[in-house]
Protein backbone atom coordinates (compact mmCIF):
# COMPACT_ATOMS: atom_id res chain seq x y z
CA UNK A 1 0.00 0.00 0.00
CA UNK A 2 1.10 3.62 -0.93
CA UNK A 3 2.06 6.21 1.75
CA UNK A 4 -1.02 8.01 0.65
CA UNK A 5 -3.04 5.17 1.06
CA UNK A 6 -1.68 4.17 4.29
CA UNK A 7 -1.91 7.50 5.87
CA UNK A 8 -5.62 8.43 4.61
CA UNK A 9 -6.38 4.99 6.10
CA UNK A 10 -5.19 5.54 9.17
CA UNK A 11 -6.29 8.95 9.81
CA UNK A 12 -9.89 8.23 8.66
CA UNK A 13 -10.01 4.96 10.86
CA UNK A 14 -9.29 6.70 13.80
CA UNK A 15 -11.48 9.79 12.78
CA UNK A 16 -14.71 6.90 12.57
CA UNK A 17 -13.84 5.06 16.11
CA UNK A 18 -13.80 8.26 17.89
CA UNK A 19 -17.28 9.13 15.72
CA UNK A 20 -18.57 5.76 16.84
CA UNK A 21 -17.56 5.79 20.10
CA UNK A 22 -19.42 9.08 20.55
CA UNK A 23 -22.66 7.69 18.83
CA UNK A 24 -22.43 4.52 20.94
CA UNK A 25 -21.08 5.59 24.25
CA UNK A 26 -23.27 8.16 25.16
CA UNK A 27 -23.23 8.92 27.90
CA UNK A 28 -19.41 7.91 28.42
CA UNK A 29 -17.51 11.15 28.71
CA UNK A 30 -14.51 11.55 25.68
CA UNK A 31 -11.97 14.25 26.31
CA UNK A 32 -12.08 17.20 23.75
CA UNK A 33 -8.49 16.78 23.10
CA UNK A 34 -9.66 13.07 21.43
CA UNK A 35 -11.92 15.07 19.16
CA UNK A 36 -9.30 18.29 18.66
CA UNK A 37 -11.42 20.73 20.77
CA UNK A 38 -10.02 23.16 22.82
CA UNK A 39 -6.74 23.67 20.38
CA UNK A 40 -5.68 20.50 21.27
CA UNK A 41 -4.85 18.07 17.49
CA UNK A 42 -7.44 14.94 17.53
CA UNK A 43 -5.47 11.90 17.03
CA UNK A 44 -6.86 11.13 13.31
CA UNK A 45 -5.33 14.42 12.35
CA UNK A 46 -1.91 13.85 13.93
CA UNK A 47 1.48 12.92 11.85
CA UNK A 48 3.18 9.80 13.81
CA UNK A 49 6.42 9.78 13.18
CA UNK A 50 9.50 7.41 14.02
CA UNK A 51 13.56 8.94 13.68
CA UNK A 52 16.46 7.15 12.55
CA UNK A 53 20.19 8.70 13.24
CA UNK A 54 19.66 11.55 15.29
CA UNK A 55 22.54 12.69 15.80
CA UNK A 56 23.54 16.94 16.51
CA UNK A 57 21.55 18.14 13.52
CA UNK A 58 18.79 15.52 13.64
CA UNK A 59 18.40 16.63 17.42
CA UNK A 60 17.77 19.85 15.95
CA UNK A 61 14.99 18.99 13.47
CA UNK A 62 13.63 16.65 16.19
CA UNK A 63 12.94 19.06 18.12
CA UNK A 64 11.86 21.65 14.89
CA UNK A 65 9.10 19.01 14.84
CA UNK A 66 7.85 18.40 18.24
CA UNK A 67 7.07 22.45 18.15
CA UNK A 68 4.44 21.02 15.71
CA UNK A 69 1.10 20.41 17.31
CA UNK A 70 0.06 17.74 14.91
CA UNK A 71 3.48 15.79 15.40
CA UNK A 72 3.83 12.85 17.85
CA UNK A 73 7.29 11.27 17.73
CA UNK A 74 7.16 7.81 19.15
CA UNK A 75 10.45 5.85 18.31
CA UNK A 76 13.95 6.06 17.87
CA UNK A 77 16.50 3.82 15.65
CA UNK A 78 19.90 4.32 15.87
CA UNK A 79 22.65 1.97 16.00
CA UNK A 80 24.29 4.17 18.63
CA UNK A 81 23.12 3.42 22.37
CA UNK A 82 24.03 6.53 23.81
CA UNK A 83 22.48 8.13 20.91
CA UNK A 84 19.35 6.22 21.12
CA UNK A 85 18.66 6.70 24.79
CA UNK A 86 19.68 10.51 24.14
CA UNK A 87 16.85 11.30 21.87
CA UNK A 88 14.37 8.85 24.07
CA UNK A 89 15.33 11.16 26.75
CA UNK A 90 13.82 14.08 24.68
CA UNK A 91 11.21 12.91 23.62
CA UNK A 92 10.12 11.39 27.04
CA UNK A 93 10.46 14.56 28.81
CA UNK A 94 8.01 16.93 25.97
CA UNK A 95 5.76 14.64 26.46
CA UNK A 96 5.99 13.84 29.84
CA UNK A 97 5.79 9.90 29.66
CA UNK A 98 7.80 7.47 29.09
CA UNK A 99 6.83 5.95 25.35
CA UNK A 100 9.63 6.51 23.14
CA UNK A 101 10.62 3.01 21.92
CA UNK A 102 14.35 2.02 21.14
CA UNK A 103 15.33 -0.15 17.95
CA UNK A 104 18.83 -0.58 16.51
CA UNK A 105 17.75 -2.17 13.32
CA UNK A 106 15.57 0.11 10.78
CA UNK A 107 13.55 -2.18 9.46
CA UNK A 108 12.15 -3.27 12.65
CA UNK A 109 10.84 0.72 13.26
CA UNK A 110 9.50 0.76 9.22
CA UNK A 111 7.45 -2.45 10.04
CA UNK A 112 5.47 -0.50 12.61
CA UNK A 113 2.09 0.62 10.68
CA UNK A 114 1.55 3.40 13.22
CA UNK A 115 4.27 5.51 11.87
CA UNK A 116 3.49 7.82 8.97
CA UNK A 117 6.94 9.31 8.43
CA UNK A 118 10.44 9.50 9.22
CA UNK A 119 13.27 11.78 9.87
CA UNK A 120 16.51 10.59 8.62
CA UNK A 121 19.84 11.86 10.08
CA UNK A 122 21.78 9.67 9.81
CA UNK A 123 25.81 10.20 8.30
CA UNK A 124 25.66 11.06 4.20
CA UNK A 125 26.76 7.36 3.41
CA UNK A 126 23.20 6.03 4.63
CA UNK A 127 20.65 8.78 2.87
CA UNK A 128 19.86 7.09 -0.17
CA UNK A 129 19.16 3.50 0.97
CA UNK A 130 17.31 4.75 4.31
CA UNK A 131 15.29 7.04 2.41
CA UNK A 132 14.75 4.39 -0.21
CA UNK A 133 14.00 1.39 2.55
CA UNK A 134 11.52 3.95 3.93
CA UNK A 135 9.60 4.36 1.01
CA UNK A 136 9.61 0.64 0.62
CA UNK A 137 7.62 0.73 3.42
CA UNK A 138 5.08 2.98 2.90
CA UNK A 139 6.62 5.99 4.88
CA UNK A 140 6.96 9.67 3.81
CA UNK A 141 10.53 11.27 4.85
CA UNK A 142 12.36 14.36 5.46
CA UNK A 143 15.76 13.52 5.23
CA UNK A 144 18.99 15.20 5.85
CA UNK A 145 21.02 16.84 3.15
CA UNK A 146 23.18 15.76 0.96
CA UNK A 147 20.54 12.79 -0.58
CA UNK A 148 23.09 10.82 -2.50
CA UNK A 149 26.24 9.85 -2.28
CA UNK A 150 26.72 9.62 -6.32
CA UNK A 151 24.85 10.07 -9.74
CA UNK A 152 23.67 6.59 -9.30
CA UNK A 153 21.66 7.14 -6.03
CA UNK A 154 20.74 10.05 -7.16
CA UNK A 155 18.85 8.53 -10.08
CA UNK A 156 17.49 5.66 -7.48
CA UNK A 157 16.49 8.33 -5.36
CA UNK A 158 13.90 10.11 -7.38
CA UNK A 159 12.96 7.46 -9.47
CA UNK A 160 11.84 5.16 -6.03
CA UNK A 161 10.05 8.28 -4.86
CA UNK A 162 7.86 8.37 -8.11
CA UNK A 163 7.29 4.47 -8.33
CA UNK A 164 6.06 4.56 -4.24
CA UNK A 165 3.91 8.26 -4.57
CA UNK A 166 5.48 8.72 -0.54
CA UNK A 167 6.32 12.39 -0.04
CA UNK A 168 9.95 13.39 0.42
CA UNK A 169 11.26 16.45 1.64
CA UNK A 170 15.50 16.83 1.83
CA UNK A 171 16.73 19.04 4.24
CA UNK A 172 17.86 21.48 1.99
CA UNK A 173 15.57 24.05 4.07
CA UNK A 174 16.79 27.38 2.00
CA UNK A 175 14.15 26.97 -0.36
CA UNK A 176 11.57 27.46 2.22
CA UNK A 177 13.12 30.74 3.50
CA UNK A 178 12.46 34.55 3.04
CA UNK A 179 15.53 36.29 1.77
CA UNK A 180 16.33 33.02 -0.35
CA UNK A 181 12.62 33.04 -1.73
CA UNK A 182 13.00 36.56 -2.39
CA UNK A 183 16.26 36.39 -4.80
CA UNK A 184 14.74 33.30 -6.41
CA UNK A 185 11.39 35.51 -7.20
CA UNK A 186 13.45 38.25 -8.80
CA UNK A 187 15.42 35.92 -11.42
CA UNK A 188 12.63 34.03 -11.99
CA UNK A 189 10.16 38.02 -12.48
CA UNK A 190 13.06 38.95 -14.59
CA UNK A 191 13.68 41.84 -13.11
CA UNK A 192 17.41 41.08 -13.05
CA UNK A 193 17.20 40.89 -16.82
CA UNK A 194 18.10 37.71 -18.48
CA UNK A 195 20.55 35.92 -16.11
CA UNK A 196 23.79 35.51 -17.59
CA UNK A 197 25.37 33.66 -14.34
CA UNK A 198 24.53 32.22 -11.22
CA UNK A 199 26.81 31.69 -8.40
CA UNK A 200 26.74 28.77 -5.66
CA UNK A 201 28.96 29.05 -2.85
CA UNK A 202 30.71 25.64 -2.26
CA UNK A 203 34.07 24.45 -0.15
CA UNK A 204 37.15 23.06 -1.03
CA UNK A 205 36.08 19.76 -2.83
CA UNK A 206 38.92 17.50 -2.04
CA UNK A 207 38.60 14.13 0.45
CA UNK A 208 40.80 11.57 1.95
CA UNK A 209 40.96 8.12 1.05
CA UNK A 210 43.28 7.20 4.09
CA UNK A 211 42.05 5.29 7.42
CA UNK A 212 41.95 6.08 10.43
CA UNK A 213 44.04 3.38 12.81
CA UNK A 214 41.97 0.25 14.35
CA UNK A 215 40.63 0.38 17.42
CA UNK A 216 39.40 -2.01 19.95
CA UNK A 217 35.42 -3.37 18.91
CA UNK A 218 33.11 -2.20 21.46
CA UNK A 219 29.96 -4.16 22.03
CA UNK A 220 27.37 -4.67 19.27
CA UNK A 221 24.50 -3.01 21.53
CA UNK A 222 26.88 0.01 22.14
CA UNK A 223 27.92 0.39 18.38
CA UNK A 224 26.58 -2.04 15.87
CA UNK A 225 29.92 -1.16 13.27
CA UNK A 226 28.72 -3.14 10.59
CA UNK A 227 25.07 -1.15 10.46
CA UNK A 228 27.14 1.85 11.28
CA UNK A 229 29.25 1.68 7.82
CA UNK A 230 26.02 0.35 5.93
CA UNK A 231 26.37 0.39 2.48
CA UNK A 232 30.65 1.78 2.52
CA UNK A 233 33.06 -0.38 1.89
CA UNK A 234 34.29 -2.13 5.59
CA UNK A 235 37.19 -0.10 7.23
CA UNK A 236 38.26 -0.77 11.02
CA UNK A 237 36.28 0.63 13.56
CA UNK A 238 37.67 4.05 15.18
CA UNK A 239 35.37 6.24 17.45
CA UNK A 240 35.88 9.04 15.92
CA UNK A 241 33.91 7.98 12.88
CA UNK A 242 30.99 7.82 14.98
CA UNK A 243 31.65 11.13 16.78
CA UNK A 244 31.02 12.98 13.53
CA UNK A 245 35.22 12.45 12.12
CA UNK A 246 33.61 10.87 9.42
CA UNK A 247 33.39 13.83 7.51
CA UNK A 248 36.19 14.53 5.04
CA UNK A 249 37.23 10.80 4.10
CA UNK A 250 36.04 9.66 0.36
CA UNK A 251 34.62 6.04 2.00
CA UNK A 252 31.67 8.45 3.68
CA UNK A 253 31.46 11.76 2.29
CA UNK A 254 30.89 13.32 -0.84
CA UNK A 255 33.28 16.30 -0.49
CA UNK A 256 32.98 20.01 -0.05
CA UNK A 257 31.26 20.59 -3.63
CA UNK A 258 28.62 18.29 -2.35
CA UNK A 259 28.15 19.53 1.22
CA UNK A 260 27.53 23.18 0.47
CA UNK A 261 26.66 22.38 -3.21
CA UNK A 262 23.46 20.33 -1.64
CA UNK A 263 21.96 23.65 -0.19
CA UNK A 264 23.22 26.50 -2.97
CA UNK A 265 23.36 24.68 -6.18
CA UNK A 266 20.08 23.69 -5.64
CA UNK A 267 19.24 27.16 -4.96
CA UNK A 268 21.03 27.97 -8.50
CA UNK A 269 18.86 25.19 -10.06
CA UNK A 270 16.09 26.87 -8.48
CA UNK A 271 16.81 30.88 -9.15
CA UNK A 272 17.40 29.46 -12.79
CA UNK A 273 14.53 27.16 -13.51
CA UNK A 274 16.44 24.31 -14.25
CA UNK A 275 15.37 21.95 -11.97
CA UNK A 276 14.70 19.28 -14.15
CA UNK A 277 17.98 19.63 -16.40
CA UNK A 278 22.09 19.74 -15.61
CA UNK A 279 24.90 21.48 -17.38
CA UNK A 280 25.98 20.23 -20.06
CA UNK A 281 30.01 21.20 -19.36
CA UNK A 282 32.06 20.80 -16.46
CA UNK A 283 35.24 22.92 -16.34
CA UNK A 284 37.70 22.57 -13.15
CA UNK A 285 39.17 25.88 -12.07
CA UNK A 286 41.52 26.04 -8.59
CA UNK A 287 39.20 25.16 -6.11
CA UNK A 288 36.14 25.04 -7.51
CA UNK A 289 33.85 24.28 -10.78
CA UNK A 290 32.27 26.67 -13.47
CA UNK A 291 29.86 24.60 -15.62
CA UNK A 292 27.81 25.97 -18.41
CA UNK A 293 23.90 24.48 -19.60
CA UNK A 294 22.68 23.88 -22.71
CA UNK A 295 21.60 27.60 -23.45
CA UNK A 296 25.09 29.37 -22.11
CA UNK A 297 24.20 30.18 -18.90
CA UNK A 298 27.25 29.61 -16.44
CA UNK A 299 26.61 28.11 -12.89
CA UNK A 300 29.89 29.16 -10.90
CA UNK A 301 30.78 26.58 -7.98
CA UNK A 302 33.54 28.76 -5.82
CA UNK A 303 34.84 29.13 -2.14
CA UNK A 304 35.92 32.24 -2.37
CA UNK A 305 35.29 35.82 -2.97
CA UNK A 306 31.79 36.22 -1.65
CA UNK A 307 30.65 39.38 -0.10
CA UNK A 308 30.38 38.57 3.54
CA UNK A 309 26.56 37.78 3.87
CA UNK A 310 26.51 34.28 5.36
CA UNK A 311 27.34 30.74 4.81
CA UNK A 312 25.69 29.14 1.98
CA UNK A 313 25.73 32.27 -0.11
CA UNK A 314 24.50 33.14 -4.13
CA UNK A 315 24.82 35.68 -6.39
CA UNK A 316 22.31 35.56 -9.12
CA UNK A 317 23.40 38.00 -12.28
CA UNK A 318 20.96 39.33 -15.30
CA UNK A 319 21.99 41.85 -17.91
CA UNK A 320 19.93 44.35 -15.75
CA UNK A 321 20.88 43.42 -12.21
CA UNK A 322 21.93 41.06 -9.61
CA UNK A 323 21.76 40.10 -6.02
CA UNK A 324 23.61 38.23 -3.62
CA UNK A 325 22.17 36.84 -0.73
CA UNK A 326 23.16 34.15 2.52
CA UNK A 327 22.30 32.74 5.56
CA UNK A 328 22.32 36.42 7.37
CA UNK A 329 19.22 37.17 6.17
CA UNK A 330 20.97 40.20 4.53
CA UNK A 331 21.34 40.94 0.71
CA UNK A 332 23.42 43.09 -1.89
CA UNK A 333 21.25 44.02 -4.76
CA UNK A 334 21.45 46.11 -7.62
CA UNK A 335 19.80 48.34 -8.87
CA UNK A 336 18.65 49.42 -5.61
CA UNK A 337 15.40 50.31 -6.21
CA UNK A 338 14.48 46.78 -6.20
CA UNK A 339 15.13 46.97 -2.22
CA UNK A 340 12.03 48.70 -1.95
CA UNK A 341 10.34 45.30 -2.28
CA UNK A 342 11.43 43.44 0.85
CA UNK A 343 12.72 45.23 3.98
CA UNK A 344 14.50 42.62 6.06
CA UNK A 345 14.43 39.11 6.48
CA UNK A 346 15.39 37.29 10.04
CA UNK A 347 15.19 33.70 9.53
CA UNK A 348 18.69 32.30 10.04
CA UNK A 349 19.82 30.42 6.67
CA UNK A 350 20.16 27.33 9.09
CA UNK A 351 16.63 27.20 10.71
CA UNK A 352 14.33 24.04 9.24
CA UNK A 353 11.00 25.28 11.28
CA UNK A 354 9.03 26.63 7.63
CA UNK A 355 11.39 23.93 5.83
CA UNK A 356 9.75 21.21 8.48
CA UNK A 357 6.33 22.48 8.53
CA UNK A 358 6.19 22.41 4.74
CA UNK A 359 6.46 18.77 4.85
CA UNK A 360 4.08 18.38 7.23
CA UNK A 361 1.81 20.38 5.33
CA UNK A 362 2.56 17.81 2.00
CA UNK A 363 2.21 14.54 4.30
CA UNK A 364 -1.67 15.81 4.95
CA UNK A 365 -2.29 17.16 1.37
CA UNK A 366 -0.02 14.79 -0.66
CA UNK A 367 1.38 17.55 -2.35
CA UNK A 368 4.79 17.67 -3.66
CA UNK A 369 7.28 18.81 -0.87
CA UNK A 370 9.59 22.32 -1.92
CA UNK A 371 12.69 20.36 -1.80
CA UNK A 372 11.41 16.89 -2.85
CA UNK A 373 13.23 14.25 -4.79
CA UNK A 374 13.06 14.96 -8.15
CA UNK A 375 14.74 18.76 -7.94
CA UNK A 376 16.92 17.28 -4.87
CA UNK A 377 18.17 14.31 -7.05
CA UNK A 378 18.91 16.79 -9.82
CA UNK A 379 20.68 19.27 -8.26
CA UNK A 380 23.17 16.48 -6.29
CA UNK A 381 23.29 14.76 -9.94
CA UNK A 382 24.99 18.92 -10.80
CA UNK A 383 27.24 18.54 -7.95
CA UNK A 384 28.36 14.70 -8.42
CA UNK A 385 29.37 15.57 -11.63
CA UNK A 386 31.26 18.93 -10.71
CA UNK A 387 33.25 16.98 -8.23
CA UNK A 388 34.42 14.23 -10.68
CA UNK A 389 35.86 16.83 -13.34
CA UNK A 390 37.61 18.45 -10.25
CA UNK A 391 38.86 15.30 -9.02
CA UNK A 392 39.89 13.83 -12.82
CA UNK A 393 41.45 17.77 -13.54
CA UNK A 394 39.98 18.24 -17.09
CA UNK A 395 36.99 19.54 -18.61
CA UNK A 396 33.99 17.39 -18.77
CA UNK A 397 30.77 16.82 -21.45
CA UNK A 398 27.66 15.93 -19.75
CA UNK A 399 24.25 14.26 -21.21
CA UNK A 400 21.92 15.97 -18.89
CA UNK A 401 19.53 13.28 -20.32
CA UNK A 402 20.77 9.59 -20.12
CA UNK A 403 23.36 11.51 -17.16
CA UNK A 404 26.50 10.35 -19.04
CA UNK A 405 29.77 11.69 -19.53
CA UNK A 406 30.46 12.05 -23.32
CA UNK A 407 33.50 10.15 -24.41
CA UNK A 408 34.52 9.27 -20.90
CA UNK A 409 34.86 6.16 -19.88
CA UNK A 410 37.06 6.83 -16.55
CA UNK A 411 34.15 9.82 -15.88
CA UNK A 412 31.73 7.47 -16.43
CA UNK A 413 32.66 4.55 -13.62
CA UNK A 414 32.69 7.58 -11.06
CA UNK A 415 29.08 8.17 -11.53
CA UNK A 416 28.53 4.87 -8.73
CA UNK A 417 30.15 3.27 -6.24
CA UNK A 418 30.28 -0.66 -5.25
CA UNK A 419 27.88 -1.23 -1.67
CA UNK A 420 28.76 -3.93 0.42
CA UNK A 421 26.99 -6.65 0.65
CA UNK A 422 23.98 -7.31 1.83
CA UNK A 423 23.01 -3.99 1.04
CA UNK A 424 21.44 -3.23 -2.53
CA UNK A 425 19.55 0.09 -3.36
Amino acid sequence: MSSSRTAVSRRRFLTASAQAAAVLSVPQFIPGSALGMSGAVAPSERIVLGGLGLGPRGTGDLNCFMDNPDVQFVAICDVQKTRREAIKKIADTRYGNNDCALYSDMHEILARPDIDAMLIATGDRWHTMASITAARAGKDVYCEKPCSMTISESRALSDTYRKYGCIYQAGTQRRSIGNFLFAAELAHSGKLGKLTTVHANTLYPATKHEWLPEEPLPAKDEVDWLRWLGPCPWRPYNPQYCRGGWRGFFDFHGGGILEWGAHTVDLCQWAAQKDATAPVEYVPEGSGVTATYADGLKLVMRDQGWMGLGTCSVRYEGDQGWIETGDSGKFAIYPESLRTERTVFTMAGTDPSSHIRNFLDCVKTRKQANSNADVSAQSHVVCHAAYIAWQLGRTLKFDPVKEEFAGDEEANRMRSRALQQPWRI
